[in-house]
């Protein structure tokens, strides 16, 4: 089936993957491509409306970003422009575009002048936005009128005729109440969409897709992490082609406390996956011994998983496909706008395992946003005890142990981490806080208990609200339940005896310590 499409070309904003979900959202099927995407290979997708993402340049730098030659003059859909996608369609259409006196930044009331405007369909006549941007429109191109203000600002305009719109606000964000409502009058209103882009047809045309590909008799092989991406990816192909595929769940040595037997349990007998389970900790315990350096040791349980892994899959027989559980974000993610992109650090999806076992890969969720994710796997019958399962990187608890690791490092780290997030769910605040967890810091600490001074090691605790992780901030807990956690910590684990707790923001931190 052919969806409606939306398509989001992205200038570099912080906000573009956010205006696609609030898209998504509404039931209508969006793709982000670079500004720089060809007019050939738009117009041949036929989208419904066009969207330009903001962005943190100016239009009249050098090397700003700009949208291809005769883009205006050939899209034949609506287009709407974002904060630096107003100042280019603006610059572009004979407007002019100025600096700033100063950078207007955060909430604003923003008021609409015009008594009948598509894009403000049924909107109250003064509404909150959220602004970010240093230059702005001051003249308005031939043909378009202002829509909307805030103070002095032009912060909306439009074209009917030629079905352009723009505005300065960025109404993807939380922090603009009606910003959904703006983009539905956009969605519906403007560009005629219907809404056909359900979890429900997501799954049944996947599974028409799975079939067709891999046929009647190819053998396909998954690796289970335990987390929400992988297994939701495993059931829909076992949905599609069952027993022909091969669950492969690896203990690393390095997962949360019981979570090897508990969570191979579950794929078992709640979820009927063909699935092997393989203790490798000592495997990889001696790969990491003495290994300090963050990005080393990614890269050598990177290395060690691609080892067993293909080993336990060589005895499968004839194996043809590999799946795995790529989101849209990392298919994004992968499309630098300007070239080669900086390595933060290296993914958790094992890059080497297609190359080395010769195999070509399945990816059945590369379209979806992780809260596409869940909705896919709930209307799949997975357990909720999965779906929201905090996210857990691949290398484990071997980036939340700083330092070298070892198996006593490990099990200490295994025992706050169980306490922390047991406290969680007996306050029920588990589900609040997008990730949490603890980290055993490289350093040991005097205490004092009973009539002895102990010297013994530090755990962070980390807790963080977000909505996909690229943002985030640190979640503010109740004193008393850190209380309680800090209590059960120090009492309960020998070799622990100071707790603290994390309140650095993403950015400029990053969610994990490593």
């Amino acid at each position: 089936m052919q969806h409606e499409l939306i398509l989001i070309l992205d200038f570099g904003s912080q906000y573009t993957q956010l205006i696609a979900r609030r898209v998504r959202e509404q039931g209508v099927y969006c793709e982000i491509v670079p500004f720089f995407y060809p007019l050939e290979k738009i117009l041949e997708r036929n989208p419904k409306g066009v969207i330009l993402s903001g962005g943190p340049n100016s239009v009249y730098e050098e090397d700003a970003p700009q949208v291809v030659p005769d883009f205006y003059a050939s899209i034949n859909a609506p287009i709407l422009g974002i904060c630096y996608g107003m100042q280019l369609l603006a610059k572009d259409l004979s407007g002019k575009v100025s600096p700033s006196d100063k950078r207007e930044y955060g909430h604003a009331k923003m008021k609409i002048l015009s008594g009948k405007t598509d894009l403000f369909y049924e909107l109250p006549f003064e509404m909150d936005v959220w602004m970010s941007h240093g230059d702005h429109v001051t003249e308005l191109p031939e043909g378009f009128h202002q829509t909307a203000t805030t103070g002095d600002v032009v912060t909306a305009i439009e074209n009917e005729a030629r079905k352009i719109y723009a505005v300065q606000f960025h109404p993807e964000v939380s922090h603009t109440p009606l910003g959904k409502e703006v983009l539905r009058n956009f969605l519906f209103n403007i560009c005629g969409a219907k809404g056909d882009w359900t979890s429900k047809q997501f799954i049944a045309e996947e599974i028409a897709k799975i079939r067709a590909i891999v046929g009647e008799t190819d053998n396909v092989v998954c690796g289970l992490s335990g987390g929400v991406d992988s297994t939701v990816a495993a059931v829909l192909v076992h949905e599609a082609i069952g027993e022909r595929q091969t669950c492969i769940f690896v203990n690393n040595g390095l997962l949360r406390a019981d979570e090897f037997e508990t969570t191979l349990r579950l794929y078992k007998e709640k979820l009927h996956l063909n699935v092997i389970g393989v203790d490798a900790s000592e495997d990889f315990y001696a790969v990491l011994k003495d290994v300090v350096d963050p990005e080393l040791k990614r890269k050598a349980i990177g290395a060690k998983f691609i080892d067993v892994f293909d080993s336990e899959a060589t005895k499968i027989g004839y194996v043809k496909w590999l799946v795995q559980g790529t989101l849209y974000p990392d298919v994004i993610e992968s499309v630098s706008l300007r070239g080669a992109s900086v390595t933060i650090k290296s993914h958790h999806n094992v890059g080497g395992l297609p190359e080395k076992m010769n195999l070509k890969l399945i990816e059945p969720l590369r379209e979806l946003f992780k809260d596409e994710v869940r909705l896919i796997g709930k209307d799949l019958g997975i357990p909720h005890e999965i779906l929201e399962r905090h996210p857990f990187p691949g290398p484990g608890l071997g980036v939340r142990i700083l330092g070298d690791i070892t198996p006593e490092k490990v099990a200490l780290l295994q025992k706050a981490d169980k306490i922390f997030i047991e406290e969680l769910h007996n306050f029920k605040i588990y589900d609040d806080v997008w990730q949490a967890f603890a980290v055993l810091l490289p350093i040991q600490s005097v205490g004092v208990m009973g009539d002895f001074r102990t010297y013994e090691r530090a755990v962070a605790l980390r807790a963080v609200t977000s909505t996909d992780g690229m943002t985030a901030d640190w979640a503010r807990l109740p004193f008393d339940f850190l209380q309680k956690v800090s209590s059960r910590i120090t009492s309960e684990i020998r070799g622990i005896n100071r707790v603290v707790y994390d309140i650095s923001s993403k950015p400029p931190s990053t969610i994990e310590w490593e």
